[in-house]
């Protein structure tokens, strides 16, 4: 299905492929040759998301683009099932396995590889030829690469990073306290623009 989402509708190449089930929503592009599988989810929330040739997104997989962040795929990209990408920059030749997790400002290298349930956080930069193995996490600009018992080395480089500024605007929370009504106040009113989308034939 595809939705005009704040008076943007999405550019398909003729040559791409869109299942009739997934949902591309806003100022999406995709490119020449792209294939987009059953129940993928391609939302443009305020910034752009961008596909170049010959990207496949498999099934469920979810590619979100924000007013702070917005997604570009290069071309030769391959986004597993279930994988989440979000205002990311993914560049040529990438291999993102099944339920990989991206986040808003990580950027991936050319030829790069982020295996299942790979993880790459909050601004962190993969150079090219990177990998991510199999539940592992990478994280920090330049990255570096960290099996998941180890949280507390991954949380020494990622809190400087500040996720809930980075992504919501607003300071973490002293301890005790939440920031957790304000944030689904903001986050609340921004989504509620979907309620003025428009399903296009």
């Amino acid at each position: 299905m595809m939705l005009e989402h704040t008076g943007m509708r999405p550019q398909i190449h003729p040559s791409a492929y869109v299942a009739p089930n997934a949902m591309i929503c806003g100022d999406v592009t995709i490119g020449e040759d792209c294939r987009i599988l059953f129940g993928a989810v391609i939302t443009a929330e305020g910034g752009p998301v961008m596909l170049g040739e010959r990207c496949v997104v498999m099934e469920n997989a979810v590619i979100r683009g924000s007013r702070r962040h917005p997604v570009r795929l290069g071309s030769h990209v391959l986004v597993g099932p279930g994988a989440y990408l979000t205002g990311c920059t993914i560049e040529d030749d990438v291999f993102l396995a099944t339920r990989a997790t991206i986040f808003n400002g990580a950027y991936i290298g050319t030829r790069s590889e982020v295996r299942i349930n790979g993880v790459v956080h909050l601004k962190t930069v993969l150079p090219s030829d990177s990998l991510v193995p199999i539940g592992w996490i990478a994280v920090g600009d330049p990255a570096t690469i960290h099996p998941p018992d180890e949280h507390d080395r991954i949380w020494a480089i990622q809190e400087p990073l500040n996720f809930p500024r980075e992504v919501f605007g607003l300071e973490r929370a002293p301890e005790g306290e939440t920031i957790m009504p304000e944030l689904m106040r903001r986050y609340t009113r921004a989504l509620a623009r979907h309620r003025e989308d428009s399903v296009l034939d």
